[in-house]
């Protein structure tokens, strides 16, 4: 990577850390903040089916009674202008005052990082053990300690140098890297929407497919610094889209509709090796192999590209 991508790979981290990207909120008093992280490996494993969620609730679109969070998930065919379907995009009120920051290399590098270490990380962080934070520190050591399954390659990161260094050992030396993440537009319709993360959106312009040879999505986890949980599958093939979005008109009764939200989605073309108790297959009422699945990023999650 010349000096010129690095520099403004640099520029995009500095805004997830000063702008409150680079992390979700942390200090939850109850376990709702673990069955988020459990619809997440949902979501994100191709062939695991991680934990399924304690709560369900009714969706929308009426494939029966499932958690909101898991509304992230569509098909190919529903990738066309005026598409409306429900979409949960978490935390788009901008509020990231509690957000975990990401630390230097020599910061993290600093402190242990394994579950081995947890009784000394939940003195060092001053976090009661048994309670919701120290399970939530439990969990994402241990996601970050499995081993990668057959043509995955899988890794966590908690410094940008970290992650950078990872994504060149995936792509190689030589490749052109682009960062990409759903953006929140703000306007008065998403101001008067509040906080409630599920609501319906309209596809308002012609999806744009990214060119990518190879994929990495990186999630936040739970901790007390941001930590990025990256995967990518080498011989699976996936497509990356951006999608502008907005939630006016329709029966919300907002009249004209304008793009809100400029998201991005990565679609695996092949499901026929995932667990067919899959989240998204639930979600959208298919089976495996029989449909490519897509879903969307929330805002505090990265998609590297090389080309």
């Amino acid at each position: 990577m010349g000096l010129l991508g690095l520099a403004s790979l640099s520029l995009f981290f500095f805004q997830l850390v000063f702008l409150g990207m680079a992390g979700r909120h942390w200090g939850s008093d109850d376990d709702r903040e673990i069955d988020r992280y459990n619809i997440h490996d949902q979501i994100m494993d191709s062939h695991v089916l991680s934990a399924k969620p304690k709560q369900e609730s009714p969706v929308a679109h009426g494939k029966g009674a499932i958690d909101p969070a898991l509304n992230v998930f569509f098909t190919l065919d529903d990738l066309k202008v005026g598409k409306r379907m429900p979409i949960y995009f978490p935390n788009k009120s901008g509020d990231h005052s509690k957000s975990p920051r990401l630390l230097t290399r020599e910061q993290s590098d600093s402190i242990p990082f394994s579950s081995a270490q947890l009784s000394h990380l939940l003195s060092f962080f001053s976090i009661p053990g048994g309670s919701p934070q120290a399970k939530a520190m439990e969990y994402t050591l241990k996601q970050c300690e499995l081993e990668p399954i057959a043509g995955e390659a899988r890794f966590c990161a908690a410094s940008l140098e970290s992650m950078l260094d990872s994504a060149r050992d995936v792509f190689g030396p030589k490749a052109q890297l682009r960062v990409l993440t759903t953006t929140y537009l703000p306007n008065k319709k998403m101001k008067k929407a509040g906080d409630d993360p599920l609501q319906n959106y309209t596809i308002m312009q012609a999806p744009k497919r990214i060119d990518a040879t190879r994929v990495i999505g990186c999630h936040t986890m739970p901790y007390p610094y941001a930590v990025f949980y990256c995967h990518s599958q080498a011989e699976s093939e996936n497509r990356v889209y951006r999608i502008s979005l907005g939630s006016g008109g329709g029966e919300d009764g907002w009249g004209e509709t304008s793009v809100e939200v400029e998201a991005v989605a990565v679609c695996h073309m092949d499901t026929t090796l995932w667990d067919r108790d899959h989240a998204s297959f639930r979600v959208l009422g298919v089976e495996p192999g029989s449909s490519p699945v897509c879903h969307f990023f929330p805002a505090d999650n990265l998609v590297w590209v090389a080309s």
